[in-house]
């Protein structure tokens, strides 16, 4: 049995977790929405923003399990609807797309066929970022987030006339940041090291407290460990960090082998 298939997702424990998030993504926005900005400190607006993020990237990582099978593996269809669900809130993505990117991401890493890799015509940071949005953004996708966004802002409205503000502060800012935390944590720092190259999954993970990485990105950072166990939750990946090669381990693997004399 390969390292890849020898952990079980663990169903009970992903399935509350993915609970846990929605159910204080919901009470967020319920009890955010409606407060006037203009009457929140600084420190505690900043903290609310950063909340939001936190529990936006969540929505996405249990999105993401679900595209992987782990969330109800022995029900297939249940296990989908809830990665829709999850895809849905977080920015009305469509899942299916989602996951055929995203499992050839896992298949081909790096190459020409990888959805997320670096554009072929090379550039920095920003260049690599928007090629990564357009490769899950689209029209119908953009309607559907800009159609809730205006909804939420109905809803709101009663509320006062910082309505707009509040959808923007509570909503699509956290959608930027946290597509910022996706980008930055689980695709631009373990994929941009020329040192992957040549490595199975082109890919290294970030030496991070797991404090850190459960904010950075729930545990992306730990990228080579998603790649070498796919069936992993996101709450596992830290459990995984004990089978990574160290950094010699990895140099010799890269290391042309010496030529016979």
């Amino acid at each position: 049995m390969s390292l890849a298939t020898a952990t079980p997702p663990a169903t009970g424990k992903g399935l509350l977790l993915a609970a846990a998030i929605l159910l204080a993504w919901i009470l967020s926005l319920v009890l955010l929405l409606p407060a006037d900005p203009g009457h929140f400190p600084l420190p505690l607006l900043l903290l609310a923003v950063g909340l939001r993020s936190v529990l936006h990237t969540g929505l996405f990582i249990v999105g993401h399990d679900a595209m992987h099978g782990l969330l109800l593996p022995g029900q297939p269809r249940l296990n989908h609807r809830l990665g829709q669900w999850a895809l849905g809130l977080y920015a009305g993505l469509p899942y299916g797309a989602c996951r055929v990117n995203h499992l050839r991401h896992h298949q081909a890493p790096g190459t020409p066929r990888d959805p997320d890799h670096r554009p072929a015509r090379g550039g920095g940071v920003l260049r690599w970022y928007s090629h990564f949005m357009a490769s899950y953004l689209s029209a119908g996708q953009m309607l559907r987030l800009l159609g809730g966004w205006a909804l939420l802002t109905l809803l709101a409205a009663p509320s006062g006339a910082m309505a707009p503000v509040s959808v923007l502060l509570i909503c699509t800012l956290p959608l930027l940041i946290s597509s910022l935390q996706l980008f930055v944590f689980g695709t631009y720092l373990p994929h941009r090291h020329a040192d992957t190259e040549g490595t199975p999954h082109q890919a290294r993970s970030l030496e991070l407290p797991v404090w850190l990485s459960l904010l950075a990105c729930f545990h992306f950072g730990y990228h080579w460990e998603h790649h070498e166990f796919p069936t992993s939750a996101w709450f596992q990946l830290p459990g995984m960090r004990r089978f990574r090669p160290s950094v010699a381990t990895q140099s010799l693997r890269l290391a042309p082998q010496a030529q016979p004399r």
